[in-house]
């Protein structure tokens, strides 16, 4: 049961940061100007919400340091867990609520070289979200899901480092004569001559 928390925690970490990756990338909203065309802007997620990207990466590197940090550090990551997908959720959901002109800015800046939230609100005369703030949300919710099921259940999991400690004092306590035979090298053959005994034997 422990493995499975661990593992639950790291996976839930791992993929809500990769969606939140993923979504960065992905039109949040969709700015349509008032000209005779209508012109329709995709605005991506990096443009609506400039902190998804810093955010997916970190949720993704705490996933994968879950797997190997000590007790004391897995509740300090399971607290950023809970607080980088509390942060990112609230967010991905008001962009995907209110589709702030202030959002968009940067787009509509670049395709009409006005800027400023009162000439956008001039020259768009819609915004409308697409599923992705809706996605992200779902990600940043694994990420604080794995935060929480890493307090729960930090204090039962194996240490990877004891374990990896165990294994090392295991092979320093076997008698430098008393290995495998088929770990057996040119140089360990050598040694057993030496002290008289025959390798082959």
């Amino acid at each position: 049961m422990t493995g499975r928390s661990r593992m639950l925690a790291v996976l839930a970490a791992v993929l809500g940061g990769g969606l939140a990756v993923i979504g960065s990338t992905q039109p949040w909203l969709e700015a349509t100007l008032r000209d005779g065309a209508h012109a329709v802007l995709p605005v991506p997620g990096t443009e609506a919400l400039p902190l998804v990207t810093p955010l997916g990466l970190a949720a993704l590197a705490l996933g994968l340091a879950l797997s190997i940090v000590g007790p004391v550090l897995r509740y300090v990551f399971g607290g950023l867990g809970i607080v980088i997908g509390g942060a990112l959720l609230v967010e991905s959901v008001r962009i995907a609520l209110t589709t702030p002109p202030a959002a968009v800015v940067g787009v509509v800046a670049e395709t009409t070289g006005l800027s400023g939230v009162t000439a956008v609100e001039a020259l768009v005369s819609t915004i409308t979200a697409t599923a992705w703030p809706v996605i992200t949300a779902v990600g940043a919710l694994l990420i604080a899901a794995g935060g929480v099921v890493t307090l729960l259940t930090a204090r039962s999991w194996r240490s990877t480092a004891r374990r990896y400690r165990t294994d090392a004092a295991t092979e320093a306590a076997r008698p430098r004569g008393s290995r495998p035979h088929d770990s057996h090298d040119a140089i360990d053959s050598w040694d057993d001559l030496s002290r008289g005994s025959d390798p082959t034997a």
